[in-house]
């Protein structure tokens, strides 16, 4: 229900919190709530359209070819801001580092690129540490909901509420930071003013896309109302620039890299969507007050929570309630992140706006809280004696005032994972649907292990202390919930060559990217090759499940007895069991992957149960151990076997039947083997012989898992393939052609046929594909 202004004005106490009388006679702005991810209900038409054209490319995914890296954390702006929507923030799975070089106490040389540490090469596979930090800091990502109005407050506003030496004895003492002479607002230490550096910076910092600054024409024609007014005090100019702020990019130059990729690697048009996008998100629209809304606010009140967290600033469209002062406070040594940016200390953070707080866990700057409690429980420095009284308050007062937060909008929108809630799972015949004829038991347990599938776990429940991902939907999302995923989440595997021999590491091959902590989970010291591990797709898994093992190993020709170049092994595990899953074959069930990616992606820990061996039964946090029971491995697991494969797409049926001629006449069928059948007699067109064949160079290296040597891989299921992109088992491959022209090794000769076809032929092959 949406909110009269004027029950809003009265719930918020516009007269009293916060100490300004300017409040109460300034209107509540109108026309900028909505839910979450929409754009002001107030935009003009124009900018209703420009907000579309950002909306695509924040989705757009960004490959090499149109300028990716060579280093890089993610793939796409919207991977960092998802949660629960698009414009919000993101999971542990994409929590990334600050590293710098502590010169002297509080000042401290950014390291990595512009203070980040990014995790992937294109050259390297891993991105190195530099060498030279000493410090370093973790961020969870910042939503995004009703910047454009943060972006219009002038920095009078914000300056107006600044008490620097603490005159009024409150204990309180926030100061401005600054960007150059504007007054800071965006980020974790509020060192940045305009929302161009804070799109700009993550495009470089975290992506590698270059871009040119927006010309003066364009930067006032982006949507809002009046310029930022720049505002410094001289006194305070001193020091200001000392300390570059991490992810940001001095607004007025182009950014470069040596890609071979033409710079700007972003258009000028493009950018300006992008910032106006962001400009335009509507503000979380609160919920109408209750009788417990309104305890909770008074207990928000009492506490003392209102001196840092203003209930509400004066802007040019009126008064907006993001219950923050924007200012600089001290959080004390607890918080602390060592992590100077412009005026900021390392112990001094930005006043987090508390709109849309229910749907934007985990809390804090580094996402060390899981729970609105637990966050208010971590405060300390100025807001300790806050912190304590909320510790003192009866249980009901505590739960009316987490309850008056979540009601500051979004609530309706929160989720566990990125599944909104009570959507349905996808219909028979639409991707990610379940396969046909689950009873009603089943259908149960499918639902149950797909919302386990999305849901993020936390530290307190036993991710870590290193891992990949905090739930599974983490690394499985392309095109739904248990597909592929994009190069930023794959996993790193390392590995010692000495000459051409390869030795795993004493710790393993695995290599995760996060840690609990601020650090970067080191690699091996003697590790001197490194190769990321591209996502597969779950969907349908539960078919080549039931694959017998005697048709998979009626395939294998390991010794090519019928000379046709193709040697493929069944990947016989120690124990005997039959591998058919993960790029090496290396799993033999859908319940061990489920095992093995608890432990090895979430860092959880999962009972021992008997004739099962993956997975681990203990780990070295504080959580009890096994973090995890068998019914939720088994929920898990049978969601992923009840996932039906990707349904076939014709749109041109008989351009796509040439094309699967010519994959016949290439014999591309001899791996990918179009049809196999299940025990019961269920055909799976899953187009793979789920066998290992050496289809790399010669001089390649790799990583040996089990049987499977460096140049061996598991023949993957071409259903599907049109959206699991990108392609191979490192994610080389951005396009279905680079795939086919990366083939190696007993693939030789296909790859040669593919590459005579004329261009009619081509065509088709890659309509066939794209089809299956």
């Amino acid at each position: 229900m949406r909110v009269t202004l004027v029950a809003w004005a009265i719930w918020i106490g516009v007269a009293s919190i916060g100490g300004c009388g300017s409040e109460a006679r300034t209107p509540m702005a109108d026309g900028v709530f909505g839910p979450l991810g929409t754009p002001f209900p107030s935009a003009s038409a124009e900018e209703l359209a420009t907000f579309e054209r950002g909306r695509a490319v924040a989705l757009r995914r960004f490959t090499p070819t149109n300028g990716l890296g060579p280093e890089f954390n993610l793939t796409f702006c919207a991977g960092c801001h998802e949660k629960p929507v698009l414009g919000g923030s993101a999971s542990h799975y994409r929590d990334f580092l600050l590293v710098g070089d502590e010169l002297v106490q509080d000042v401290v040389v950014p390291r990595g690129k512009n203070g980040v540490q990014r995790q992937f090469s294109l050259e390297t596979g891993r991105a190195p540490s530099d060498a030279l930090t000493d410090v370093s800091a973790t961020r969870n990502p910042i939503p995004f909901f009703g910047a454009g109005l943060l972006a219009e407050l002038p920095g009078s506003e914000i300056l107006s509420r600044a008490d620097p030496d603490d005159e009024d004895g409150d204990g309180v003492s926030g100061r401005a930071n600054y960007d150059g002479i504007a007054v800071g607002r965006f980020g974790r230490k509020a060192q940045t003013a305009r929302i161009e550096i804070f799109v700009r910076g993550p495009l470089f910092n975290h992506m590698g896309i270059t871009s040119e600054p927006l010309s003066s024409t364009e930067r006032e024609s982006l949507p809002g109302v009046g310029p930022i007014e720049a505002a410094m005090p001289t006194s305070e100019v001193q020091g200001v620039g000392a300390v570059v702020a991490a992810q940001s990019v001095i607004v007025d130059e182009p950014t470069i890299d040596f890609d071979g990729v033409p710079d700007p690697e972003i258009s000028s048009d493009d950018l300006f969507d992008l910032v106006s996008f962001t400009l335009l998100l509507a503000a979380p629209e609160p919920d109408e007050p209750t009788e417990q809304t309104k305890r909770g606010e008074q207990s928000f009140e009492d506490v003392g929570c209102a001196k840092c967290h203003t209930p509400s600033l004066a802007g040019p469209r009126g008064r907006i309630p993001l219950y923050s002062d924007l200012l600089l406070h001290d959080m004390g040594a607890e918080l602390a992140d060592d992590m100077p940016m412009g005026e900021a200390t390392g112990a001094e953070f930005r006043t987090q706006p508390l709109w849309g707080i229910a749907t934007v866990a985990p809390y804090l700057h580094d996402g060390r809280a899981a729970t609105l409690d637990e966050a208010i429980r971590w405060h300390g420095g100025e807001a300790q004696p806050m912190s304590d009284a909320y510790g003192r308050l009866e249980d009901g007062q505590r739960t009316d005032l987490i309850a008056f937060l979540e009601s500051l909008g979004g609530r309706a929108q929160r989720t566990d994972g990125l599944l909104p809630p009570g959507v349905p799972p996808p219909q028979p015949g639409e991707i990610g649907a379940p396969i046909p004829g689950l009873d009603e038991g089943e259908l149960a347990a499918f639902e149950r292990g797909r919302a386990l599938f999305d849901r993020d776990f936390s530290y307190s429940e036993g991710v870590g202390p290193t891992f990949n991902g905090d739930a599974c939907r983490s690394c499985h999302f392309d095109p739904v919930i248990g597909g592929a995923g994009p190069a930023g989440v794959d996993a790193m595997r390392q590995g010692v060559f000495i000459g051409d021999v390869f030795a795993a590491p004493i710790g393993g091959t695995g290599l995760p990217r996060h840690g609990v902590t601020a650090v970067r989970p080191e690699s091996d010291p003697e590790a001197n090759f490194f190769e990321p591990r591209q996502t597969p797709s779950t969907l349908g898994l539960g078919l080549l499940e039931h694959i017998r093992r005697e048709t998979i190993e009626s395939l294998a020709d390991p010794d090519d007895l019928n000379q046709d170049g193709i040697a493929g092994r069944a990947h016989l595990l120690g124990d005997g069991r039959l591998g058919r899953f993960g790029w090496k074959a290396n799993v033999p069930s859908i319940r061990e992957f489920v095992r093995d990616a608890l432990t090895n992606e979430l860092g959880m820990t999962v009972p021992a149960e008997p004739g099962f061996t993956f997975g681990g039964a203990e780990d070295e946090d504080e959580v009890i151990d096994p973090e995890l029971d068998a019914d939720t491995i088994d929920d898990i697991a049978t969601f992923i076997a009840s996932l039906a494969p990707p349904p076939r797409t014709r749109t041109d049926i008989e351009l796509e039947d040439v094309g699967e001629l010519v994959f016949e006449a290439a014999a591309c069928g001899s791996c990918h083997v179009p049809s196999l059948e299940t025990a019961d007699g269920v055909e799976v067109r899953a187009y793979t012989d789920l066998l290992l064949h050496d289809v790399a160079a010669a001089d390649a290296l790799g990583i040996e898992e089990g049987a499977a040597g460096v140049r061996d891989f598991r023949t993957p299921p071409l259903w599907g393939l049109r959206s699991t992109a990108p392609y191979m088992h490192d994610g080389r491959a951005s396009t279905i052609e680079e795939a086919i022209a990366a083939h190696e090794g007993e693939a030789d000769e296909s790859r040669m046929a593919v590459e005579a076809l004329d261009r009619d032929q081509r065509a088709a092959l890659l309509a066939f594909l794209r089809s299956l």
